[in-house]
């Protein structure tokens, strides 16, 4: 097998293991053997499990965030917020042991950033849209990066959820998280207030 079929080879059982396992239930002994190769191999290709681990956290992070950005084609803000939505979703159903790795801690992943940051980096994506539709409502488009991060976030968690529920159907998740995203915009206040006695 040439060098980067070995690698490729290397990098599918690698994240199988990793998602049914986690990072420190896999061990490079088990990667060497489901790929038919010595443990040498592993680190000559990788450096070792942490190598390995941090490469496919990388491209399931890219993978994401492609889908995500690439999805965002609409006009309107409602069906970019869909859109936004339906691209976690696909990637879930579609990429699944991808997701279950990324939603995973581990101390492999700090050098290559982690599920926090891929979430900061699609809300970034989307708080660019959302001040434009703050600034032409009256509201303070500073104010987007906030939002932006709230409704992607809302849109993981649930995602997360829903990777082992898969009830309901992909289509009425996305519609529920719109619904509560979008309605909740939509009566938005300019200076909201808190109505309990904690001020600070």
């Amino acid at each position: 097998m040439a060098g980067a079929e070995r690698r490729h080879q290397l990098l599918e059982v690698g994240r199988a293991l990793f998602a049914k396992k986690g990072f420190e239930g896999t061990s490079v002994e088990e990667i060497a053997a489901l790929a038919g190769v010595s443990k040498p191999v592993v680190y000559e290709h990788f450096g070792g499990k942490e190598g390995l681990y941090a490469v496919v956290v990388d491209r399931e992070m890219r993978r994401l965030l492609d889908m995500v950005t690439s999805s965002l084609t609409a006009s309107h803000p409602r069906e970019l917020c869909e859109q936004v939505a339906f691209a976690f979703l696909d990637y879930i159903e579609e990429h699944t042991d991808g997701f279950r790795i990324l939603v995973r801690d581990s101390p492999a992943v700090q050098s290559t950033g982690s599920f926090a940051s891929l979430i900061s980096d699609i809300a970034t994506q989307v708080e660019d849209i959302l001040g434009h539709e703050f600034k032409s409502r009256g509201f303070d488009p500073r104010l987007a990066p906030l939002y932006a991060r709230a409704l992607v976030g809302m849109v993981a968690l649930t995602g997360e959820w829903w990777l082992d529920a898969r009830n309901p159907k992909k289509a009425e998740v996305a519609a529920h998280l719109v619904n509560l995203a979008w309605h909740g915009l939509d009566g938005l206040q300019q200076n909201p207030r808190l109505i309990g006695h904690r001020k600070q």
